[in-house]
């Protein structure tokens, strides 16, 4: 696109629309690169991150400002990109005539109160699994204790932002949950005042979005599949949602190339131990094949050809180190 004198845009397809004034309110910059498309396509945009660890991103990219409120008479239109009273305040400038994109004191319920969000899947008539809320890590060890079983620990409110809190318990006892609900209750007791322990179950966890205009959905609808590990054997950081490949994509097994249709739980896939970089083949905990309706990354060169979806973590190397 190419900005004009008249403030006009043009769009691939030769179509001119009038460039618009956009302003991003974000707690921990998280959309840095949807500003800088509008910046790119045309369009004056300007940037606000509240957490101070996180302001330099974007630097060189965008505009940044450091009050966002003084800048809404300038901006057409006004992004939020969390919730923790975001989509408070963006009901707000709704009232007062503004355009916003952004969520709704209702919406930041649902992803800040644990509780609530499970309980507005149970009334749609969605399965959950059983849990349970807490205040008081002590009356939470002695939950466990009195009903043994794998838990997984899960911080509500603002405190669920941090990854490091989230805990997956192994053992069928609890006890590993009990020794972190202790270690937790000492170091992070004021920095989660409402937690959740929830009943694990085993199973790839799956998350379905779509954007809602304040009427009605848009599709199509996004699926992300959560593997939550970036490594095989369930090693490595926690990565949220994570991408796939096409289905022309093969991978290495110790019975050859397969296509990823042609596997099994028994194949041993080639896989790299990220411990001590060396090349192992190991079963798949899981197999997971969905319809995609997004364009894909094409990745070929003399040794490599495949194509990934935007979202998918890669390992790659080069002649001087290695990193994620």
């Amino acid at each position: 696109m190419e900005t004009k004198n008249n403030h006009k845009i043009e769009t691939k397809n030769n179509h001119k629309i009038e460039a618009k004034k956009f302003l991003f309110v974000s707690l921990d910059a998280l959309t840095g690169d949807l500003a800088w498309q509008l910046k790119k396509e045309g369009h004056e945009v300007k940037y606000s991150t509240e957490n101070p660890e996180d302001k330099e991103v974007a630097d060189g990219f965008i505009e940044k400002v450091d009050n966002w409120e003084k800048e809404v008479d300038w901006a057409d239109t006004i992004i939020f990109d969390d919730v923790l009273g975001q989509g408070t305040i963006a009901k707000k400038l709704r009232e007062q005539g503004k355009n916003v994109i952004g969520g709704t004191p209702y919406t930041d319920q649902l992803e800040d109160d644990r509780a609530f969000g499970q309980e507005e899947l149970k009334n749609a008539g969605v399965p959950i699994l059983p849990y349970k809320d807490f205040t008081s890590f002590e009356e939470a060890i002695e939950f466990v204790k009195a009903n043994p079983h794998k838990y997984v620990i899960k911080p509500s409110g603002e405190a669920q932002n941090i990854k490091g809190m989230l805990f997956i318990g192994e053992e069928e006892d609890g006890k590993d949950v009990m020794q972190v609900l202790e270690d937790y209750n000492k170091a992070w007791a004021k920095k989660i005042p409402v937690f959740q322990l929830q009943k694990r179950v085993s199973g790839v966890e799956v998350a379905v979005g779509a954007f809602f205009n304040g009427k009605e959905f848009i599709y199509p609808i996004n699926v992300n599949f959560e593997n939550k590990k970036l490594f095989p054997g369930n090693l490595g950081p926690s990565t949220g949602e994570m991408g796939c490949y096409d289905e022309q994509t093969e991978v290495l097994t110790d019975n050859g190339w397969k296509f990823f249709r042609e596997l099994n739980y028994k194949d041993k896939i080639c896989t790299l131990n990220p411990l001590n970089h060396e090349i192992e083949f190991n079963e798949p905990e899981e197999l997971v094949v969905f319809d995609h309706h997004k364009e894909l990354i094409s990745i070929q060169n003399q040794t490599l050809d495949i194509k990934v979806t935007l979202d998918h973590n890669m390992y790659v190397s080069s002649q001087w180190n290695t990193r994620n």
